[in-house]
């Protein structure tokens, strides 16, 4: 096990009926005059915005909005919420929304207390050092953004995706309450499903760590559970406590501590930023479902014990103690079929990328991440092309 230092600092508030809670909470945190980021009309037409704007009244609270979020968030609308932070004195971003309304609240928490481009961060020219607070209401089970360290933003000018990881991106308190995700469509639910499972996974599978029974067996039970509550959360989407399972799951899968004393490396990520930023049409998620299983399959004799060990713990591989490397591929075979149950892509073409498009997409992440992505094996242009190739 690796030496590590975990630090989950959100005070999480989960459940039912939680929104009337948000003003005082607010007023704890010293808020005056809020920021509420969000999305598409959805907000407003399902109530859930009303609801959150009475209790910022109730309390005293001023607020402005900002809304027009899109998926993969863009550095653009991140700006325009900085500028208005600094024309109305905001003092606290509120973000109602999934991991893309959150992520573009962290990038306006950072730009805002700092006087810094959020690009800055994200292209690593800078490293913040102080941020507003940010509270989410969330209403997406997927990325874990509402307690996570980490926010990712797309420059849609240089056609890059990329990170900003710092603890300041904690959010200071997020309300969960599972009854804002019963809307969800079925796709995106299961672009949530893949999501959560893939943060828990990239943080699993990696070379670096020794014997980690502990976080193995809390990875491999919100691996299972993701999994139970994904099928019946498809089935019935008003299902509560699958809807509550998927919730609370996103938080803990990326909140760190399926990770902790493993390396992270998270080679599946980086590969997925690219085709999204390359396709902005492509959700996290489905590009995440196509090329997990692919990159899986040329990895995994890298690691033959610890793909057999997931195989045969979270998906009921027997195991073949003979030949586990059959046991190890079985298990990213069944992965790929239970994507598929869920109305997963797991080919490339079903995200609308071809052939002729793989160079670029290849060329693209080498240039982000700076020379091989780290994995495994240092995945070069060539391993990319394959791994893409797996994915057809």
């Amino acid at each position: 096990m690796l030496n590590f230092s975990i630090h989950t600092s959100t005070e999480v508030v989960f459940g039912r009926n939680i929104e009337e809670q948000i003003g005082s909470k607010l007023t704890e945190l010293g808020a005056h005059r809020v920021l509420v980021h969000f999305g598409g009309a959805s907000a407003r037409a399902s109530g859930l915005l009303d609801r959150v704007e009475s209790s910022l009244s109730a309390a005293g609270l001023i607020f402005v909005e900002l809304g027009g979020v899109e998926p993969n968030p863009k550095v653009a609308m991140a700006r325009r919420g900085i500028e208005l932070c600094r024309r109305e004195g905001i003092d606290c971003i509120l973000a109602v929304g999934g991991g893309s309304v959150i992520d573009s609240a962290k990038a306006i928490a950072l730009g805002a207390a700092t006087g810094r481009d959020p690009w800055d961060f994200a292209s690593g020219a800078a490293v913040p050092d102080c941020v507003l607070p940010i509270a989410t209401v969330l209403t997406l089970a997927a990325s874990g953004s509402e307690t996570s360290n980490s926010c990712v933003l797309t420059n849609e000018d240089t056609h890059e995706k990329r990170g900003i990881t710092s603890q300041l991106n904690r959010p200071r308190i997020s309300f969960l309450n599972p009854e804002n995700t019963f809307s969800v469509s079925k796709f995106q639910t299961g672009c949530g499903i893949v999501d959560i499972m893939m943060h828990t996974l990239e943080r699993y599978l990696t070379p670096q760590g020794g014997e980690t029974d502990i976080t193995d067996r809390l990875a491999e039970g919100l691996l299972i559970a993701v999994r139970d509550a994904g099928r019946r959360a498809i089935a019935d989407p008003n299902d509560y406590e699958a809807r509550a399972s998927l919730m609370w799951a996103g938080s803990v899968s990326h909140n760190d501590y399926t990770g902790c004393g493993r390396g992270r490396l998270f080679p599946v990520h980086k590969l997925e930023h690219e085709l999204s930023a390359y396709r902005d049409a492509i959700a996290h998620g489905a590009g995440l479902s196509v090329l997990f299983p692919a990159w899986a399959l040329y990895e995994y004799r890298q690691d033959i014990p610890r793909f057999a060990q997931l195989a045969n713990r979270v998906f009921g591989v027997e195991m073949d103690f003979a030949h586990p490397e059959r046991t190890a591929r079985e298990g990213i075979l069944t992965m790929k079929r239970f994507f598929e149950e869920i109305g997963m892509p797991v080919h490339m073409e079903q995200l609308g990328l071809h052939p002729s498009d793989y160079a670029a997409l290849a060329d693209n992440t080498l240039r982000t991440v700076n020379g091989p992505v780290k994995s495994y094996t240092p995945l070069d242009r060539e391993a990319i092309l394959e791994i893409y190739r797996l994915a057809e």
